[in-house]
């Protein structure tokens, strides 16, 4: 599934979430 971050600086940054062996994590991290 997609989402989004926002950062303090509001720069909103997109990531793909996967499956971890801790969970899901946040993978291809792009600023957007």
């Amino acid at each position: 599934s997609d989402g989004f971050k926002t950062l303090d600086e509001g720069q909103k940054v997109e990531f793909d979430v996967e499956e971890g062996q801790r969970g899901p994590q946040a993978v291809n991290i792009t600023k957007a």
